[in-house]
């Protein structure tokens, strides 16, 4: 893919039931027919390592599309708990009301976590990733993804603001100081 890349982030293939908040029920994904996979690793390339959540869903996408690459799975990065939510449909969510983005970043479900909680615990992996230098990928979830474009725009409410599609890959680059760029964003 275009453009120097330092953190890829890679939502997994789609599960089997679209549609539905997976959060940490742990769904197998649905992976596409080989050839779309073929042409996917060949525009990524091969990272210098991998890390990845610990989802099978994760697991399978990342053996899929990096075969012979060991992952480092990592706890912090699954996806959000929808605690009482989980495995519902978006549209038979309650409406929370008006929120802006910082608002709905605090939004916890019942027995959940909040987008919020989810940053604070994936940012620190992320930034883990990244200091090893080199070209990391990093197979996870949306919610994973949108927390990498919130560290990224240095405000972790800002990555709601991003759909994020199943095998979408997002890049970010990083230079001195700790400054991050987002060199694009759900690539499919």
């Amino acid at each position: 893919m275009d453009g120097h890349c330092d953190l890829l982030l890679i939502r997994h293939a789609p599960t089997a039931t679209p549609g539905r908040l997976a959060g940490r029920r742990d769904v197998a994904a649905v992976l596409p027919p080989a050839q779309r996979l073929a042409r996917l690793r060949r525009l990524l390339g091969m990272p210098d390592r991998l890390w990845v959540s610990p989802a099978r869903r994760c697991l399978v996408t990342a053996e899929a599309l990096f075969p012979g690459l060991r992952p480092l799975p990592d706890p912090r990065l699954w996806e959000q708990d929808f605690g009482a939510w989980e495995g519902q449909a978006a549209a038979d969510l309650p409406d929370p009301g008006p929120l802006d983005r910082a608002g709905l970043a605090a939004l916890r479900p019942p027995g959940g976590e909040s987008f919020a909680e989810l940053f604070d615990r994936t940012a620190p992996a992320l930034r883990a990733a990244f200091a090893e230098g080199g070209r990391v990928a990093v197979v996870a979830h949306a919610g994973t993804v949108r927390a990498g474009l919130g560290l990224a725009l240095g405000e972790p409410a800002a990555g709601l603001a991003f759909q994020v599609g199943p095998l979408g890959v997002t890049c970010l680059r990083a230079f001195p100081g700790g400054v991050w760029a987002v060199q694009w964003v759900n690539r499919t």
